[in-house]
């Protein structure tokens, strides 16, 4: 008989509102984290504005995890 064994997460980061409310139910005492950055495939104008705005985005989530390393790990 094999089991299946569940996988065993420290924590779980979900990076926009929608995630946040389905994310599902992890059977574990991860901690969870949230933080709503902005979609940049939302974003409008010109091709180089399009551009910045995923640039900036990139940004968010770069300083973000440097944080949750230093915080966290």
């Amino acid at each position: 008989v094999q089991t299946c064994a569940l996988p065993i997460f420290d924590f779980v980061i979900t990076v926009c509102d929608n995630a946040n409310e389905n994310c599902p139910f992890f059977p574990t005492k991860a901690k969870k984290l949230h933080y709503n950055f902005p979609d940049p495939a939302k974003a409008i104008g010109t091709e180089e504005e399009i551009l910045n705005q995923f640039r900036f985005v990139r940004q968010m989530i770069k300083e973000y995890s440097e944080k949750f390393v230093v915080e966290n790990l």
